[in-house]
């Protein structure tokens, strides 16, 4: 991701969210970057290097961050999120079905979102729930001892 891509994301969006901040630090980067994400959806480029011109905090710093936390996004998501495990008893138990059949469905492979938005697809290394194998999850639902047979009705409830 180039943070020295334009865009024009609302930065009024942004100037609320730094108020609370008035001399930020390191130590509020990370709230900084969720509250942005909450308001957004994502972390535009172009908002992070305003931040970045805002709090003084160096740009490489936030993007460093940004890329080494899972929860933060470069694009935008979609309204949906599907996690696949695919961490060893779920691989045992033919997770990768999973992810294929989750593939045909969407039409979109792993990493990415459907063209309306309404879901993004990613694959995990660990759900942290084994009993369960083989697992998804859809936002903040478990779905357990899956067969490919059942994600289409899972993701059709998600409209």
């Amino acid at each position: 991701m180039d943070l020295g891509k334009e865009s024009s994301s609302d930065m009024a969006l942004l100037d609320g969210i730094l108020t609370p901040f008035q001399i930020a630090n390191d130590s509020d980067l990370i709230p900084i970057l969720q509250q942005i994400q909450k308001e957004y959806g994502y972390l535009p480029p172009d908002v992070l290097l305003e931040v970045s011109k805002k709090t003084g905090i160096p740009a490489s710093r936030i993007y460093g961050v940004v890329t080494f936390y899972e929860q933060f996004h470069l694009e935008p998501h979609g309204r949906h999120t599907i996690r696949c495990c695919r961490g060893t008893a779920c691989h045992v138990k033919n997770g990768s079905e999973l992810i294929d059949a989750i593939s045909r469905y969407l039409g979109v492979g792993p990493g990415k979102t459907t063209e309306d938005m309404r879901f993004t697809f990613e694959t995990v290394a660990c759900l942290g729930t084994c009993f369960l194998a083989p697992v998804i999850m859809v936002n903040n639902d478990y779905y357990g001892h899956l067969s490919a047979s059942k994600i289409k009705d899972i993701l059709e409830s998600y409209s």
